[in-house]
Formats: structure tokens, sequence, C-alpha cells
């Protein structure tokens, strides 16, 4: 069992994001739970989540949410502009990310989490 803290991206509104809290919650872990909509990570704190999660901007968008849709649907955007992107419209950003140490998982499905509580760094 890993004892890094653990940091959860957290939509309490996405179902996804809350069985991700309730999975961690039963193991009896502490986790700090930042609700990204309200405190959204700057370009820096995403550029080192996409580094743990091992991701390019692009793959973090959500491209179901109506702002995607609205305002990028068709485009081709560079990594900055993808990050600028993310940092401007936080929505876009894809939910859960459970962070543990030097690594990261998105909770979809929300078991994907296990597998990164039981990973020893």
């Amino acid at each position: 069992m890993n004892n890094n803290p653990i940091v959860i991206y957290h939509n309490p509104r996405c179902s996804k994001s809350r069985s991700a809290c309730e999975l961690i919650a039963a193991r009896g872990i502490n986790a700090e739970v930042i609700d990204y909509l309200k405190t959204p990570p700057n370009q820096d704190e995403l550029r080192g989540l996409l580094k743990k999660l091992g991701m390019k901007p692009e793959e973090l968008v959500r491209r179901g949410e109506a702002v995607f849709k609205e305002h990028y649907a068709g485009q081709t955007l560079s990594d900055e502009q993808w990050l600028e992107a993310l940092v401007a419209h936080p929505i876009l950003i894809e939910r859960p990310i459970v962070v543990c140490g030097a690594r990261a998982v998105i909770g979809r499905p929300p078991e994907k989490v296990l597998e990164l509580l039981e990973h020893d760094d």
C-alpha cells in the first residue's frame, strides 16, 4: 500500500468522480479533494498533472461539453493552446484525476483508482 498523499481533482456533480472518492474513502484513506471547477489548476499545475498521467493536453479534453462544441470542435490546437483552453474552461478537464506521488490516473472507470492505490512508487 502506498503512503503518498492522495489528491483528487473532483467535480461533485459527476457520478464517476463521486465513485472514485467513495472508493478511496472506503479504504480508509483521507484524500485532499480539490473541486477543480471552483479552484482550477493553472497551466503549470496542469503540465505537472499531464506528466504524471503520461498524457498530452488534448487527451485530457472532454469533447462532449458544450464549451468544446461551441469553441474547439474541428480545430487543431497546439499543446500550449489546449493548456490555455483547459485553464480558461476547466469544465473541459476530464475527471476525476487522482494523484498519488509521481503517478496519476483518470478515474474512468472508477476502478482505475484502485490500480493507482495498490501501486507502490
